[in-house]
């Protein structure tokens, strides 16, 4: 579908599967729709299901510039005007978290939203360990010595050397408009949307995760007026993918499939 989005237009792929009530869901960082197809597959049966990659994720095009976490929820907006989605309910992993919690916090969009589960979501900015920061300082004076014309032509692969060294696999492989677009969104702290999310909220937690670690949702859950959390046991960041039965039981309860 070609989409005229943030004053340009890119084709956005995009999954369209079942029929009823639409359950949008949007993938995580470096992910793409097809990634989630466990939780597709779980709700099909009972939801109209859409699914987008996300501009610069999987079969759509990357835009021409760094979007920041608005950008990504004006997209939504736009993706959904085009579709003639009116209502939906909003499930998001990650990346895909972040964008909710900033579109329904935001008046850009006429969407209404019954309910909305975010899993191991994005949106708040961690705690740096000493380590981190010493790391980040050490890649920033050496950006700012062998970044220059002379150290580019002495040392033309050192800085980035030291982003795969240093950088996270998904900043590592993103493009140079990708990794700019990483940097504007997870630096933004998404804490202050939280009071006002203003509908019916379910976290789903791995209680391992390491990306967004669980004093997040333990602060979203504290913070969001009327939210519940699903803690999975032994999860990851992908905590559905640890236990797709449990997953399936409470995404049922929360949506109300008979």
């Amino acid at each position: 579908m070609l989409l005229d989005v943030c004053g340009e237009k890119l084709n956005i792929e995009y999954i369209d599967e079942g029929q009823g009530d639409v359950v949008l869901l949007l993938h995580g960082w470096g992910a793409r729709a097809s990634t989630y197809r466990c939780i597709i597959d779980m709700l099909t049966p009972h939801f109209r299901v859409v699914a987008p990659d996300m501009p610069g994720f999987g079969g759509s095009d990357e835009p021409s510039f760094a979007y920041t976490a608005e950008n990504y929820a004006d997209f939504v907006a736009a993706f959904c005007r085009a579709l003639g989605i009116k209502k939906a309910v909003l499930i998001g992993h990650s990346h895909g978290g972040r964008t909710i919690i900033k579109l329904v916090t935001s008046d850009k969009t006429s969407l209404e939203v019954p309910k909305i589960v975010l899993f191991d979501s994005a949106g708040l900015i961690r705690k740096k360990s000493f380590s981190q920061k010493f790391k980040i300082a050490k890649f920033k004076i050496a950006k700012r010595i062998f970044g220059t014309k002379l150290g580019e032509k002495f040392f033309p692969d050192l800085i980035e050397k030291m982003r795969k060294k240093n950088g996270s696999a998904d900043y590592a492989a993103a493009s140079p408009i990708m990794r700019k677009s990483m940097v504007c969104v997870i630096n933004e702290d998404l804490s202050e949307n939280l009071s006002k999310i203003s509908v019916p909220t379910l976290l789903i937690w791995g209680d391992k995760d390491t990306d967004t670690p669980m004093y997040q949702a333990k602060k979203m859950e504290s913070t969001i007026p009327d939210c519940g959390l699903v803690t999975i046991p032994g999860g990851g960041h992908f905590s559905f993918l640890t236990d797709p039965v449990l997953t399936r039981n409470v995404l049922y309860s929360f949506l109300n499939v008979k």
